[in-house]
């Protein structure tokens, strides 16, 4: 593992679009990596976190008791904005851990999703880039947003907060440029890194650390064990001994979708992906802030196709973790908002 994992700190209260300079290197000839870097150089965005601070501060109970809400979703983009807002507005959780979310691309209205899905609900939010896309998307969306164009072209990682989030930072967890290199025809061609972004918050008077993780679905099990060595590394320069939950799309893709044999796996699947063994070794545990469901569901348009098994995960180290929930993630007629289900849980110290 020589890769470097490089932490982001810098704080910005809105990002830039992405220049167009960047795109017109990125385009203008072989997809190498000195070119894919080249671009990257060009967007400031790649080195800062957009940040906003809660519009109103809940009220700090201290009675001797702690009761932390958490939620992790991969939101795909983001798209549907009132069904996503009324989804997580009817769990209100103190924090919110999202992957997989747009700011000004056109398949999800160019709207800023973060930021439209946080202030009706008095949410703060960090922000950490993860890729500037170089076109509209898949091949889906490519088809059906065919000649329009990105206004910012950002898709990336995020926590919301009811509470201020401090010390935030990002950690890349790749070299980066796989889904430039290897770009194919109808596929998402852009620049980047999986990430994750983390913060501090004091709740109810009790310091922990959140994190929002990405990990490669283009990977090995043993690159996603790489990228959980990289993602403790850095969490833990940072959090020391305090509590620490980590949610996020970890796409564990080796672990059957057989309901039996995913459940008799469960507590121990790290001959299939090494990932949980690395997050064992430092302390997290993961049995009872999960449930044995798999988290991946079919959109309205028939992909992806069944069968599925669980590659969105809670790590938890210094909590106790009660009430695990996986929820569908669909509107008020029954509709899939996402391809993956959204995961809740309880955490007690």
């Amino acid at each position: 593992m020589s890769f470097q994992a490089k932490l982001i700190t810098h704080l910005t209260n809105a990002f830039a679009p992405l220049p167009k300079g960047a795109i017109d290197i990125a385009l203008a000839g072989e997809p190498t990596r000195k070119r894919h870097d080249d671009a990257l150089a060009q967007c400031p965005a790649f080195e800062a976190l957009e940040y906003q601070l809660p519009r109103k501060l809940p009220v700090a109970r201290d009675n001797g008791t702690f009761r932390l809400s958490v939620f992790s979703w991969n939101a795909e983009r983001l798209k549907y904005a009132r069904p996503s807002q009324a989804f997580l507005g009817s769990v209100l959780p103190d924090i919110a851990l999202l992957t997989e979310v747009d700011i000004g691309m056109a398949r999800s209205g160019n709207r800023h999703t973060v930021r439209e899905l946080a202030e009706p609900l008095d949410y703060g939010y960090v922000y950490a880039l993860e890729f500037a896309e170089l076109g509209l998307g898949d091949d889906r969306e490519i088809e059906w947003h065919k000649g329009q164009a990105n206004n910012y072209g950002y898709h990336g990682n995020a926590i919301l907060s009811r509470w201020p989030l401090k010390e935030c930072f990002a950690v890349r967890l790749d070299e980066g440029a796989h889904w430039f290199i290897d770009f194919e025809q109808g596929d998402q061609r852009r620049i980047g890194f999986r990430n994750a972004v983390g913060a501090r918050a004091i709740i109810h008077n009790q310091p922990l650390w959140c994190v929002a993780a990405h990990f490669e679905n283009r990977a090995t099990p043993e690159m996603r064990a790489d990228q959980a060595r990289r993602l403790i590394k850095a969490i833990e320069s940072k959090a020391g001994e305090e509590p620490i939950v980590i949610g996020g799309d970890f796409n564990t893709s080796a672990l059957p979708t057989d309901q039996q044999a995913l459940e008799q796996i469960f507590e121990d699947p790290s001959a299939l992906e090494p990932m949980f063994a690395v997050f064992r070794e430092a302390g997290f545990s993961w049995a009872n802030a999960n449930t044995r469901e798999p988290t991946c569901r079919t959109r309205p348009d028939g992909t992806p196709k069944p069968p599925f098994t669980r590659i969105d995960w809670f790590f938890t180290r210094g909590f106790m973790a009660h009430d695990a929930a996986t929820l569908p993630a669909i509107d008020s007629e029954g509709h899939a908002i996402s391809d993956h289900e959204a995961l809740r849980v309880t955490l007690t110290i």
